[in-house]
């Protein structure tokens, strides 16, 4: 049973990440420590790259910056309650 509000957030997430996985979607993951305009995606695959985000014009555009290994990949995760 779901108890806290942080608990009810973690299940709702996960439940994206694995539908959007399901859809062989990527799952977007944002987080504070980062600088503005960088996030991190992680696919089905397991890898998480580290991508640059902005506008050209009124098209979202990304970049990436790198693909992390898998050891920080799985940092990222647990940071953020993935694993």
């Amino acid at each position: 049973m779901v108890k806290t509000k942080d608990e009810k957030y973690l299940f709702t997430i996960k439940g994206i990440r694995s539908r959007n996985f399901s859809k062989n979607l990527p799952f977007l993951i944002l987080s504070g420590k980062l600088p503005e305009g960088q996030v991190y995606r992680e696919y089905r695959d397991g890898r998480i790259e580290l991508q640059e985000v902005f506008f050209v014009g009124s098209r979202f555009q990304h970049k990436v910056i790198k693909t992390l290994p898998a050891t920080e990949a799985d940092k990222v995760r647990k940071a953020n309650g993935l694993l």
